[in-house]
């Protein structure tokens, strides 16, 4: 069972509760409790509507759902393509003239994109791949920077029906080799590099290191010139952008896409050493992005909206891409760093666009916090209209620090949990209609079936800590794991009879609104970013002094949880300070720059049971000050006290 911690206990206390402003909800498309009365009267009929109201199809389904535990189909029979939802019915009406993105870069560099210029691009970067040989259900590997040009190529896929597989720039070479292989991708799709605190990120470099690990899988990459450094091109492999795209025809017909179809694949990692590759299927999860969209967000067609996420990740792909579009909104997307040259960078361009809604994380608002009320408080921030939240709990003195300084104590709150299989926000505030409580997600968006319950899927009692399942099915539910169907029923529908299994902790108050506990398996959530612990695991041990190693996630005041690594050496090797930076540095290499541990402890042995499994609970309750309960079961209970005192010695 989760541990009722103390940041949750705090949350439980906190009394203030804050009702939408009369003003917001006067205009807002849901004031009261029409949606969920309508869903819970008619769970398939509500889908349905959304379905009519905001996506367009070719062909209409035959059924709402087909629903055989744990496998779902929505909107059976339907046909259509997404990037015709995203871009072509908004071409056709006055929506053609309006920007799409408002994109700013890293070094100050900006474009406006109208939805008409958006679909030219889209429809040359289709039309040059299939130049390239992509055809329909070939898969392609997209690393670029928060460009244009890569939502254009997101879409350019769906449009050609070749499912994509978008990696976050963070990630090293291997860990790129690894999804290219896996997803056998025919085209990978970069840039030469991108910004990022004043320096180059160079994809390129990573994608030539990756296709040396991963050979003979790829036969092209396209390669956007964005930071104009010195790439080393392959012959006849590697193409460039400029030369190939522009010269393509701006029509390219769309495919007719069956609403089950694979749109995309998102790699995430989980408790194996093996990244998760979610998939993720075409009708069912348009309408679960567009409808979360559109309410959640309390979308109008005036609006200017910024996600701060990156595409890489699925709120880039949900809420910053697909669902936006799908509405036909007006997206501010930005390539780099919350702090760079100054951390003032996010309330400058709220205030040169005049963003009305704000979606960030809680790590990054937490920094906001530590850098000061000065740098928002430079700025007019009086064009937002409605903040959010996204990618792990928030705690209330970052909830009510948001309101008061960013939001100036007008704005509503939509704290949103959700996760990369879930494809849709699922628990979250109407705003116009939801009384706020400060570090709580409320309760389920209409039309989902959330409970907490115990070990035994018996459901706990109220202010009691659990686990969170979900049980019935919604439209952007991952279909599957990638070629791993086994795993697929195993992790998520094998833990708790009947329901899916999030692996998060909950409670639910006196009112049944949720407060999320993170995670309570070995997946740790670093500034919203999950990572699993196997893969770190696996990288520090491949490094040529390491024997063995235990990682667990430890609390952060900014990032929410960091890395903490316990390290047992090999015969001969010392513990230095040295090659504590080379594990970290090793990690950085296998992985990348998230996954490095924040600390590395050298240790002479780890706590483990008589049968030798790793005692992570005990680790993680000594890094993060609490008490570590029963130790009875391990081997040799003297391990836990040097953890201890390592962490004392480090600490002077």
């Amino acid at each position: 069972m989760p541990r009722e911690g103390k940041t949750i206990d705090s949350l439980l206390k906190v009394q203030q509760s804050i009702d939408p402003p009369p003003a917001f909800r006067e205009r807002a498309w849901v004031k009261g409790e029409e949606l969920h009365r309508l869903a819970e009267k008619d769970f398939e009929g509500f889908w349905a509507k959304m379905a009519a109201d905001l996506v367009t199809f070719r062909a209409p389904w035959t059924k709402v759902l087909e629903w055989d535990l744990p496998h779902a189909k929505w909107f059976v029979g339907a046909k259509l393509n997404v990037a015709e939802n995203c871009l072509d019915r908004h071409v056709q009406s006055w929506r053609r003239n309006k920007a799409a993105m408002l994109w700013e870069g890293e070094p100050g560099d900006r474009r406006v994109v109208t939805y008409q210029e958006l679909c030219d691009e889209t429809c040359r970067a289709a039309n040059a791949l299939r130049s390239l040989g992509v055809r329909r259900g070939d898969r392609v590997t997209i690393s670029m920077p928060m460009v244009p040009e890569l939502a254009a190529t997101m879409l350019a896929c769906a449009r050609i029906g070749a499912p994509h597989s978008v990696i976050f720039g963070g990630f090293s070479a291997k860990s790129i080799a690894d999804r290219i292989l896996d997803t056998e991708s025919k085209v990978v799709v970069t840039a030469d590099g991108g910004f990022r605190r004043g320096n180059v990120v160079r994809l390129k470099d990573l994608v030539d290191e990756a296709l040396g690990i991963a050979k003979g899988v790829v036969e092209n990459v396209l390669v956007l010139r964005r930071t104009t450094h010195d790439v080393r091109m392959r012959a006849k492999r590697d193409l460039w952008w400029h030369d190939l795209v522009p010269e393509q025809p701006r029509e390219c017909p769309a495919e007719a896409m069956d609403a089950e179809d694979m749109l995309f694949m998102l790699y995430t990692s989980g408790t194996t050493g093996k990244p998760k590759g979610i998939v993720h299927t075409t009708a069912g999860y348009l309408v679960g992005a567009a409808t979360t969209h559109k309410y959640i967000f309390d979308l109008k067609d005036d609006d200017v909206y910024w996600c701060t996420a990156d595409i890489g990740w699925i709120t880039g792909h949900s809420y910053i891409v697909y669902g936006p579009f799908a509405n036909g909104a007006t997206v501010v997307m930005y390539e780099g760093a919350p702090d760079h040259p100054k951390p003032d960078r996010f309330w400058q361009i709220v205030e040169r666009y005049r963003v009305n809604t704000l979606y960030t994380a809680p790590t990054a608002i937490r920094a906001f916090m530590r850098w000061g009320d000065r740098w928002p408080k430079g700025h007019d921030l009086t064009s937002l209209r409605l903040l959010g939240t996204v990618g792990e709990p928030i705690n209330p003195e970052a909830w009510l620090w948001y309101h008061r300084v960013i939001g100036g104590g007008r704005c509503p709150v939509v704290d949103t949990w959700w996760q990369t299989e879930n494809g849709m926000i699922l628990i979250t505030p109407l705003p116009g209609a939801t009384r706020l409580k400060p570090g709580s997600a409320t309760t389920p968006f209409p039309g989902i079936a959330a409970r907490v319950v115990d070990s035994e899927g018996k459901e706990v009692p109220r202010n009691t800590g659990g686990f969170l399942v979900l049980t019935r099915p919604w439209p952007g539910m991952l279909r599957t794991l990638y070629k791993d169907p086994d795993r697929f029923v195993s992790q998520y529908w094998s833990q708790v009879p009947g329901a899916y299994f999030t692996g998060d902790g909950a409670r639910q108050d006196e009112d049944g609104y949720f407060w999320l506990m993170g995670r309570i398996d070995d997946v740790i959530n670093v500034s919203a970013h999950r990572l699993g612990t196997m893969e770190i695991e696996s990288a520090l041990v491949s490094h040529p002094a390491v024997s063995e190693a235990a990682v667990v996630g430890a609390p952060h005041e900014v990032k929410g949880q960091c890395v903490v690594a316990f390290v047992l050496l090999k015969s001969g090797q010392s513990k230095t300070k040295r090659l504590r930076d080379e594990l970290k540095a090793h990690v950085k290499k296998e992985i990348g720059s998230l996954a490095v541990p924040e600390t590395v402890y050298l240790v002479d042995k780890l706590p483990k049971t008589r049968s030798g499994k790793i005692m992570r609970r005990v680790m993680r309750a000594v890094v993060s000050g609490e008490d570590v309960g029963d130790v009875t079961t391990l081997e040799d209970p003297g391990a836990v006290d040097e953890v201890r005192a390592w962490l004392k010695a480090l600490k002077k």
